[in-house]
Order: C-alpha cells, then structure tokens, then sequence
C-alpha cells in the first residue's frame, strides 16, 4: 500500500511540475503572439483592443506573473485550455477535440495489436531460439531501424496510386460529410489502412526485438530449471514462468507508448496528411498558435503520466515483490 501511495504522490508532483513548466514556456519564448496575430491578419488595432487580446489570451502583462499563474490554474480546472490563434475565436479544447478521436482510433489501435503481436512472437522466436522462428529476426532488425516517416514515403510509393485502394493522404474522401454513416465509415477506414500498417510494421518488430532477447535471458534463470523438473508442461513454463518475468521491462515500453497515443506518431501523420493531434500540433507550430501547442503538450504530458501509472498498478499484480516492503 505504502509503494502505491508513494507512486501517488509521485504522479501528483510531476502533474504539477509539467502544468508550471507548460505555463512558462510560452512567457519564455523569444517574440510577441499576440503582435504575431495582429500582423498575420493585418489588422490596425487600437491601444484598448490590443490590451483586451492580451487578457483575453491570458498574457496581461499589467497583471503580475503569480496571478497569471493563479488564473492560469483556474482555467484549467474548468476545463479552459485558452483560445486558439489559427482557429479564432474557436477553444483550444475544441480544436484538439476534434482531431483526437483520429489519433486515438488510428494510434491507438495499431499501438496495441503492434505490441500483442510483437510480445507473442518475440515469446515464441525467445523460446524456440535456433529454430525457423529465428529466421524472421534480421527482418524484424532491418525494420526496427527504419524511421517511420521513411517506411511511410516507401508504402506510398510501393501501394498508393491513382488506382490503389490505399488513398495517399486525408483521414476520408473530400466528397464525403463526416458522420456515423456507412459512407464515411468506409472511407475513414481505407484512408486509415496505410498509415495503419506502417505504424503496425515498424512497431511490431521493436517488440519482437526486445521480447525475444528477454527471453532468452529468463531462460537461463534457476526457476525455469526448477520449474521443467517438476514436471510441468513447456507451454505453462514458457508463459507462466518465462514469459512473464520476461514481460516486465516491456510493460513499462507499453505504457509509454500509450501515452505517446494522444501525441500520435507526428511524422507518419505529417507523410500522410492525416488529421489527428501530431498534424495538428504540426500547424499550430507552422502558425505559431502558441495556445494550440501549449494544450497540446499538456495532453501529451498527462497522458504519459496517466500509462506510466497503469504500468505501475500492472507491476503490482505481475510482480509480487513490489507488493512487499523493505
């Protein structure tokens, strides 16, 4: 009890230090985004409606820094991460709630089948070392190495074409009204397929990797030894005795991928055009839309927060002795 309290306040303190940093960093940067609007539309403004954009964006620089801050923690307790620059007067939360849901259908989806077939394969090429199995692993390394933007580009070039049924770029067909319909289903599903199996390709083999070589470490371990002379069946050694010890590292590499889900893997979203939260911290960067990025990054950053403390609650039940003090 006293680990998962500790790990509690531990969360809490991190919260709190990412939320400060995610406050300055925008007060700390060099230029002026409320000028930075101002001439991106042109506009002549007079000296009352320049201060009321500064308050409006919460960067009223007659208010001292500690009561910034205070508003600041206020906004956000109700929900207010600011407005957005490229899409005034439209909230930051509803900017990044609309693209959201893509990433997390698209990412998140492909996140978890990557690292279940992965971890089964790299289980399965770990225990039968030497074996066919192991004839997959210089692939799976070539793979691995291969940044996903780039895998990206070779699968557009390889299957994308005027008369593929892979669509090289969108999240649907332009003709199509968003919806929960069979037309845009079916086209939010095909124009999700490229950018799926690239994600799913370049990911699955980090998890062969790093699960195949786990196993072969626990291999060797005295409990394995003890377990295949009680006589017990190879197929609950290999998952109840190996595969499970050899799952612990992977299960903190799990849970940092599901936080990074909620970022999305910008580059293969920027390759492809597709309209999740990386493509759009991509244009608020290009526009400068400092609101945008800062909400973004607090999403992104309590998001891993929030999977590295369902890797810690999964540590617990997979690992008896962090259930054991001193």
């Amino acid at each position: 009890m006293s680990y998962l309290l500790k790990r509690i306040a531990f969360y809490i303190f991190t919260a709190w230090a990412a939320i400060t940093i995610n406050f300055f960093v925008p007060r700390l940067i060099p230029g002026d985004p409320v000028q930075a609007l101002i001439s991106k539309e042109r506009g002549q403004l007079n000296a009352d409606a320049v201060h009321s954009l500064y308050v409006l964006f919460g960067l009223d620089k007659q208010q001292p820094l500690w009561q910034q801050y205070l508003d600041y923690w206020g906004q956000l307790l109700h929900g207010d991460l600011g407005l957005s620059f490229t899409f005034f007067p439209s909230p930051v939360s509803e900017v990044i709630s609309s693209s959201l849901p893509w990433t997390l259908a698209l990412v998140g989806i492909t996140t978890v089948c990557s690292f279940l077939l992965g971890t089964g394969l790299g289980v399965l090429a770990g225990w039968r070392r030497g074996s066919w199995v192991d004839l997959v692993l210089p692939v799976t390394t070539f793979l691995s190495s291969v940044p996903y933007f780039w895998f990206g580009l070779i699968m557009i070039e390889l299957l994308a074409g005027p008369d593929s049924i892979f669509p090289s770029s969108g999240g649907y067909d332009p003709g199509v009204t968003p919806g929960w319909d069979i037309d845009f289903i079916g086209s939010a599903v095909q124009h999700s397929l490229l950018p799926a199996l690239t994600i799913l390709i370049s990911s699955m083999s980090g998890w062969i990797l790093s699960m195949r070589n786990m196993m072969v470490t626990v291999s060797s371990e005295d409990y394995i030894t003890v377990a295949h002379a009680k006589g017990l069946s190879d197929r609950r050694v290999m998952l109840g005795y190996a595969a499970r010890n050899a799952l612990l590292p992977n299960v903190s590499g799990f849970a940092l991928s599901l936080g990074l889900i909620v970022g999305g893997t910008l580059l293969v979203e920027i390759v492809f055009s597709y309209p999740g939260v990386g493509f759009q911290l991509f244009q608020a960067v290009g526009a400068k839309d400092y609101p945008l990025m800062q909400g973004i990054f607090l999403i992104i950053t309590l998001s891993v927060l929030a999977a590295n403390f369902i890797a810690d609650l999964a540590y617990l039940v997979l690992d008896p002795r962090t259930r054991k003090e001193g």
